[in-house]
């Protein structure tokens, strides 16, 4: 192990390798959907004109007057500008499980079963929470 690297493990390294290439392309992404939204290039599901006018309402009020998508149902309008944005979200709030994803063959290769079993518990848990299977409906 060089100076550079003597004080992070190799599945540090990887970890953190992976984190900063998805932190930018998640941002890329959020950039690139916020510009569609805001050029008009792509039509939205409510105009960027209109939302002043629903800014003080609460999200509940919000959702009934511009029969805006909750849950995963914003998948099914991702063709809107507006939605589409919410795609570089929800993938930003999966980078640690591909994180995870990337170094969990290391620990494997090495024998590690202790940590393996711990990301695969942690990916079981991103995944169930983010489908929504457990937890309050």
């Amino acid at each position: 192990m060089d100076d550079h690297n003597r004080y992070a493990s190799p599945e540090e390294l990887r970890y953190g390798s992976v984190l900063q290439i998805d932190a930018q392309v998640g941002l890329l992404m959020l950039i690139a959907t916020f510009a569609l939204y805001v050029s008009g290039a792509v039509s939205p599901l409510v105009p960027l004109e209109d939302l002043p006018k629903y800014w003080s309402l609460s999200a509940r009020e919000f959702v009934a007057a511009t029969d805006h998508p909750t849950g995963w149902a914003w998948v099914e309008r991702i063709t809107k500008a507006d939605i589409a944005t919410l795609a570089p979200i929800a993938f930003l709030a999966g980078v640690s499980m591909l994180c995870s994803l990337a170094v969990l063959p290391q620990f494997v290769r090495r024998g590690d079963a202790v940590h393996a079993a711990i990301l695969v518990l942690q990916i079981v848990v991103l995944v169930l929470a983010a489908s929504n299977a457990i937890g309050a409906r």
